[in-house]
C-alpha cells in the first residue's frame, strides 16, 4: 500500500511540474506576442487638426493595425503647436508613464514656420532622441519640410537639419508624409499648411508602408 500511494504521488507530482510548466510558457508566449508601442511625438500634422480625432492618420492607422492584429501599435501623445522645445520639454513625463518600444519624432515643422534657428531645432531633436535611447527606445525621425518662402538659405540649413540630427544618432530617417500631398490643393485645409480629411487615408498607407519597413528591419530589433 505504501509502495501504490508512493507511485500515486509521484505521478500527481511530475504531473503538476509538467503543468506548471505548460502553463509558463503558454504564459511567455503570449507575453513575446503582445505587439510593440510606438509613440508618435508630432504637432498639429499628427493630431488631426481641423477635424474629429478618429478621422486623423493616427488614429485611422492604429484601428487597421488593431483589426489585423499587426506586430505594433501607436500612442498619439501630438499636439497642434508643439515645437521642439515644448515637445522636449513633456516627453520625459510621457515616458515615466508609458512602456514604449520606438519613437517616431514628428517635430520641427512649427519651428521652421517660426523662423528659429536651425541649431536650435538640431540641439532641441538631439536631446529628444537622447532621453529615449537612454531608456532603450528605438528612435525615428521624420524628415520635415517647410513652404520655400522663407528664403533658400534658411530652408536649405532647415532641411538639412533632419539628415544631419538622423546621422549623428544613427537612426532611420522617414520621408515626410505631406511631400506629396501638399502640392495638391483638393488634399489641403484652407490655410494651405494641414491635409485635410481626403488626405489622411493617403497618408495611412505610405505611414503603414514605412513603419512595417522599420519595425520589422533586423537593425530595430
Amino acid at each position: 500500500m505504501i509502495k501504490k500511494s508512493f507511485f500515486r504521488l509521484s505521478i500527481l507530482v511530475i504531473t503538476s511540474i509538467g503543468l506548471f510548466f505548460t502553463y509558463s510558457s503558454q504564459a511567455s508566449d503570449n507575453h513575446n506576442s503582445e505587439p510593440s508601442s510606438i509613440l508618435i511625438l508630432g504637432d498639429s500634422l499628427s493630431a488631426s487638426f481641423g477635424m474629429k480625432e478618429n478621422q486623423g492618420w493616427v488614429y485611422q492607422l492604429n484601428e487597421a493595425l488593431q483589426q489585423q492584429k499587426a506586430s505594433y501599435t501607436l500612442i498619439n501623445a501630438s499636439i497642434s503647436g508643439e515645437t521642439t522645445a515644448s515637445g522636449l520639454t513633456r516627453l520625459p513625463r510621457i515616458l515615466a508613464k508609458q512602456n514604449i518600444d520606438y519613437l517616431l519624432v514628428e517635430l520641427g515643422g512649427n519651428d521652421g514656420l517660426r523662423g528659429y534657428p536651425p541649431t536650435l531645432i538640431k540641439n532641441n531633436l538631439l536631446q529628444i532622441i537622447q532621453l529615449a535611447q537612454q531608456k532603450n527606445i528605438k528612435v525615428f525621425l521624420m524628415d520635415i519640410k517647410i513652404p520655400p518662402n522663407y528664403g533658400t538659405r534658411y530652408n536649405k540649413l532647415f532641411n538639412q537639419t533632419f539628415t544631419k540630427v538622423a546621422n549623428i544618432s544613427n537612426i532611420s530617417l522617414l520621408p515626410f508624409f505631406m511631400e506629396s500631398i501638399a502640392i495638391k490643393p483638393e488634399l489641403m485645409q484652407t490655410d494651405g499648411i494641414h491635409p485635410n480629411i481626403k488626405a489622411q487615408p493617403l497618408i495611412v498607407a505610405f505611414m503603414k508602408q514605412q513603419l512595417d519597413l522599420l519595425v520589422t528591419s533586423p537593425l530595430n530589433k
